[in-house]
């Protein structure tokens, strides 16, 4: 059986994440999340196997899932939900948890896939002197050409298989 090469762009994202790195230290630091990583469930995940020290929400991010969960987007609620988790987390790891930052202005929701939110966060990793927390490899890839320190985690991607015809066909 023949294997599909990979596109181009696959092969681009790949070198992009050589750089990258998904291993942190058990030691206190700040880390300021992004909206992937929480709704990819790292932030959860890191927590247990020993992310340490203040990890900072910012309310971008909770604007983001908020804006989504509005909109009926499974992203959000899902994102809400691991955030609700995380102050029973907080007691039983000992971890600081912070909300900052200003909520996006109209320009910014309206430039989001632009960037514009992407942007606010890592203000707030910048202004903590703090570790980026993200699964999106755009956002990583920008906040190290800023010279911040990134944790990226590569989301897994379930591809759907697919569905079974129902149609039968009888034999004469």
């Amino acid at each position: 059986m023949f294997k599909k090469a990979p596109s181009k762009s696959s092969q681009i994202k790949s070198k992009a994440r050589k750089s990258l790195k998904a291993e942190f230290t058990k030691q206190k630091n700040n880390y300021v999340t992004d909206t992937s990583f929480i709704i990819n469930k790292f932030l959860h995940q890191a927590i247990i196997k020993g992310l340490n020290g203040k990890i900072i929400i910012p309310n971008a991010v909770m604007a983001e899932l908020e804006n989504q969960a509005n909109r009926g987007r499974e992203e959000g609620f899902l994102g809400l939900e691991e955030v609700a988790k995380l102050h029973k987390l907080k007691q039983k790891y000992k971890l600081q948890i912070f909300f900052e930052g200003a909520r996006p202005n109209e320009m910014q929701i309206k430039f989001a896939k632009s960037g514009e939110i992407d942007a606010l966060i890592r203000d707030i990793a910048r202004q903590n002197k703090a570790i980026l927390l993200t699964s999106d490899l755009v956002q990583a890839k920008t906040a190290q050409a800023y010279g911040l320190e990134v944790l990226f985690f590569k989301p897994k991607i379930i591809e759907e298989k697919p569905k079974k015809s129902k149609f039968i066909f009888w034999k004469k």
